[in-house]
């Protein structure tokens, strides 16, 4: 597999890391994200740890995301707290983010060489909801 990339966007990491920096603290909130919608706006969350699960930050995002309205998302990050940096989603946020926005471009990569990726290319030869559905036509 080869892994296509695309440039970054800096704004949308800033974004991220900024709630990381100022939202998370303590135990249950470990993770910030953003993302940039089809319209612009950079929409933010933070993950809800819990002991029985909790959903990550990028999850937590896409709620947020549609209750102001945002159903397309372009660009995804996720970074952590103390200065973590950007960290690549799990493997649980990589097939979620797949089925709600197969073309989404996702920032991964170590601090100062941070790259774009589809999410398509992180979950390769991956099961695909929508496949699962009937037609309605």
């Amino acid at each position: 597999m080869t892994t296509r990339t695309h440039p970054v966007d800096g704004e949308l990491i800033e974004a991220a890391a900024k709630v990381a920096r100022t939202r998370c603290r303590g135990d249950n909130h470990t993770m910030a994200a953003a993302a940039r919608a089809r319209d612009g706006r950079i929409i933010t969350a933070v993950n809800a740890y819990h002991f029985t699960g909790g959903p990550c930050a990028e999850l937590v995002l896409i709620g947020a995301a549609a209750a102001q309205g945002a159903y397309e998302l372009d660009t995804i990050v996720a970074v952590g707290d103390r200065d973590r940096g950007v960290v690549p989603p799990c493997g649980r946020c990589r097939q979620v983010l797949l089925d709600y926005f197969p073309a989404l471009e996702v920032i991964v990569g170590p601090t100062g060489r941070p790259r774009g990726v589809p999410v398509a290319d992180l979950l390769p030869e991956t099961y695909i909801w929508a496949d699962h559905r009937l037609d309605t036509e």
